[in-house]
């Protein structure tokens, strides 16, 4: 490097070049992609799966090389590299492009229509894999299940690299990859593959907003025993284990350890977390969104249960198109398209901070019914802001760890990043045996200032 560009710091401020291995992992990975696309833009008349599965083997082999070479010749944990740099991390260009390219593959996905993906070739791809192993033809559903799967599990990889430090965070990481792969994908699946209803065991109300309707449920009981089980289990889930597991460990047990949506936010989208909006205007949004959505699919499935005992005596013949309505502003443009499609740009938890019910549920139980808590050292922070920059949850964490107040708040999901990226280890992912205990409203005192964070907030 030339005197001109050298530098003393601790943390490089320039951008550091890919060596070969890199180079040969990023040319492999790309040479992938380009073959997925010549098979799905090729003509129609071609079998395009050789291209397919060359391309998915091509950039499993090529980004292990890369992130291989890239996360284990460094540190472990997050180093503040160039994050806001990046046009990819920091809303410049590539962040734009890819977050137009994420968007515009969930407009289609949702809105495309059985005639666009009926005659898509990358749907046709998916043949031998849904064929051979399920017993049914592939469709956009099946293709993004996989496609999701999938970025869940090289992501996830690179997660354990990144995070080797902490036990944590590989147990927890691990934990998504495993519950996306069998009970979000190859369950569902192999159901459908039986004439059973294609059934998510790692969704249940009020996330799968449908589930507990009339129509559902009769859907359900129709299928026979294993439909009935279904229903069961579904409601065991949501009234009595959920109670129990989140009194005892927060929502970090569902919203960090099985839901998919989570799992794609702590996987697919690392690179992009120190995006969210911290702001205390957002934390006032978030509670009101998340909270009304909440309380409007509480009352919508009451009254829609309501509605069918007395045979339409409500809503009349109109049931069916509140839940379609919902299903496409909530389920689909909110989860979907503003939830994924603008990683790049929003940060990645923008569906479970503003719109997701099950994370409002978990929220109102962690708050006020759960030990879970976050606690802190304040006297041995040092202020370097690495734990409010990384909080997903666009939690000012900082504001508490230099109070050393416990961390009780219903939008945390207990990620740990927090905890992970410490340099001091000043925060710590704990349990109170009270409510009172975890509050801890008796900050340490810096000169003149005892006032807790929590008496600042409510003011």
């Amino acid at each position: 490097m030339s005197k001109e560009g050298f530098s003393i710091s601790l943390v490089n401020p320039h951008a550091p070049g890919l060596d070969f291995i890199q180079k040969i992992g990023v040319a492999i990975a790309a040479l992938a992609f380009l073959s997925i696309g010549i098979g799905a833009l090729g003509p129609a008349n071609q079998d395009p799966s050789l291209y397919f599965w060359t391309g998915i083997a091509g950039s499993f082999v090529g980004l292990s090389i890369y992130m291989l070479r890239t996360f284990l010749t460094r540190p472990a944990g997050i180093q503040n590299n160039h994050v806001w740099k990046s046009g990819l991390t920091n809303r410049g260009v590539l962040g734009w492009a890819f977050g137009i390219v994420l968007t515009g593959f969930y407009i289609l996905l949702y809105w495309g229509g059985n005639d666009f993906w009926g005659e898509a070739a990358i749907v046709s791809m998916m043949n031998p894999l849904s064929e051979g192993v399920f017993g049914h033809r592939a469709d956009q559903w099946f293709l993004y299940s996989f496609i999701y799967t999938v970025s869940i599990l090289i992501m996830g990889v690179r997660a354990i690299i990144k995070y080797r430090h902490s036990n944590y965070q590989i147990v927890r990481t691990s934990s998504i990859m495993f519950f996306q792969l069998g009970f979000a994908f190859l369950i569902p699946q192999f159901l459908k593959s039986m004439s059973q209803p294609e059934y998510y065991f790692s969704y249940f109300w009020p996330l799968d907003y449908d589930l507990l309707f009339p129509s559902s449920v009769d859907n359900l009981l129709n299928s026979g025993t294993l439909g009935l089980w279904m229903l069961i289990i579904s409601a065991l889930l949501t009234f009595i284990v959920t109670p129990i597991l989140t009194y005892f460990f927060g929502k970090r047990w569902y919203c960090s350890w099985v839901c998919g949506c989570g799992g794609l936010a702590n996987t697919a989208g690392d690179p992009f977390r120190q995006l969210s909006d911290k702001s205390l205007n957002a934390w006032k949004i978030e509670r009101w969104m998340i909270y009304s959505i909440l309380l409007f699919i509480t009352g919508l499935t009451i009254l829609l249960w309501v509605n069918s005992y007395l045979v339409g005596g409500i809503f009349g013949d109109i049931s069916h198109s509140l839940t379609k309505g919902y299903a496409f502003f909530i389920g689909q443009a909110f989860a979907g398209v503003i939830g994924v499609g603008f990683y790049p740009l929003l940060g990645t938890r923008v569906w479970c901070r503003f719109g997701c019910p099950m994370a409002a549920y978990l929220g109102l139980l962690q708050k006020y019914f759960s030990r879970f808590r976050i606690t802190t050292n304040g006297g041995q922070c040092i202020s370097c802001g690495n734990c409010s920059t990384y909080c997903e949850m666009g939690i000012d964490v900082q504001a508490y760890a230099q109070r050393g107040e416990n961390i009780v708040r219903a939008s945390c999901v207990g990620c740990g990043i927090c905890s992970t990226v410490c340099p001091r280890g000043v925060l710590n992912l704990e349990n109170g045996s009270t409510h009172t205990d975890r509050e801890n409203n008796n900050p340490i005192t810096f000169g003149n200032d005892g006032v807790g964070l929590s008496e600042t907030l409510n003011q």
